[in-house]
């Protein structure tokens, strides 16, 4: 039997994951257990590149995260879940892959750009922003990762990764780094309740967590078609950020008959939005009881993540040994 390639993939402990990170990554992360030899980690010192003056939640907010992966469906037999901060050989390739990234490579970053100008309310003006894709290079090819399952708008990180890892082959006449793979996942992007993309620093979001009650209220308030002012106007909904939702979360039939109605106004954004609501409320109820016993067996989750930090520090220190011959500093 051939072995498994390797991926790897992390996330952001920046607040409660939301509807666009289970359809974005985590549903395929779950889908990829079965093809890949997985490691997944909460990205704790990433979340310090923005929230550097208030790290206060980073810890609870991992806690959180993690059962929201377990309860998505990540199988610690499978996968190797882990802290990216309590792996400090992370620090360490950061450091050095630090030393050979010319800056220009950094600057033309589209997500530096994107992030600074929309972004306001806080300053982004710290190295560790600007230097964050060499610490996102260290964390993929310090396991020396096959592949990173990425969409569409990550794909300049990841072949910024391959260009470090190039360099550092070169100048150091090695071949300790392989360049690693775009995985394209096809993932749905899903608008928040703005219309703009789903982001925790835009304040748009339906978190995973969400009760109910919260869910209904955040749907009542999405956008729709602004050209369909009154209940009998006709709308297009495919202009309209809740038909993106029932794509996901409604039956074909449901599809159909809301598409028709909007079009020729046979029903009313208001019914349109219950449906909506019904449907997500029962697709995120088994994930919702999952979690909810995880969360009864704390001990149980301290014990995965101490397993996955364990067998990534093993990976990790074999790799640094190779890095520091190569280099020559022992």
């Amino acid at each position: 039997m051939a072995e498994k390639k390797r991926i790897l993939s992390g996330m952001r402990p920046t607040g409660r994951l939301h509807l666009g990170n289970l359809h974005g990554a985590l549903e395929n992360w779950v889908k990829l257990q079965d093809q890949y030899e997985c490691f997944y980690f909460v990205a704790d010192w990433h979340a310090l590149t923005t929230d550097y003056a208030s790290p206060g939640n980073i810890r609870e907010n991992t806690r959180e995260m993690v059962l929201d992966w377990l309860s998505a469906g990540l199988d610690p037999e499978r996968s190797t879940i882990f802290i990216q901060s309590d792996i400090k050989e992370h620090a360490e390739l950061y450091l050095l892959l630090g030393m050979i990234t010319p800056v220009t490579w950094l600057e033309r970053n589209p997500t530096y750009k994107e992030q600074q100008q929309q972004i306001e309310q806080k300053d982004l003006g710290n190295f560790g922003f600007l230097g964050y894709p060499v610490l996102q290079a260290a964390d993929i090819i310090i396991y020396r990762a096959h592949g990173v399952p990425v969409g569409k708008d990550q794909l300049p990180h990841v072949e910024l990764t391959r260009e470090i890892a190039r360099r550092f082959n070169y100048l150091y006449k090695s071949e300790i780094f392989p360049e690693p793979d775009c995985l394209l996942t096809e993932a749905p992007v899903l608008p928040g309740l703005d219309g703009r993309k789903m982001s925790k620093s835009y304040g748009n979001c339906i978190f995973i967590t969400d009760s109910e009650k919260e869910i209904a209220e955040k749907i009542s308030r999405m956008m729709t078609d602004p050209q369909r002012i009154r209940r009998n106007d006709p709308g297009n909904p495919e202009v309209s950020p809740v038909f993106a939702y029932h794509k996901l979360y409604s039956s074909p039939s449901e599809i159909e008959e809301i598409a028709h109605g909007c079009r020729t106004a046979g029903i009313g954004c208001v019914e349109c939005k219950k449906i909506l609501t019904r449907n997500v409320v029962s697709k995120l109820a088994p994930m919702r009881e999952r979690r909810l016993k995880f969360e009864s067996d704390l001990e149980g989750l301290n014990e995965v993540i101490a397993a996955g930090n364990a067998r990534a520090a093993r990976e990790a220190a074999a790799t640094m040994e190779l890095v520091r011959r190569a280099i020559g500093i022992r």
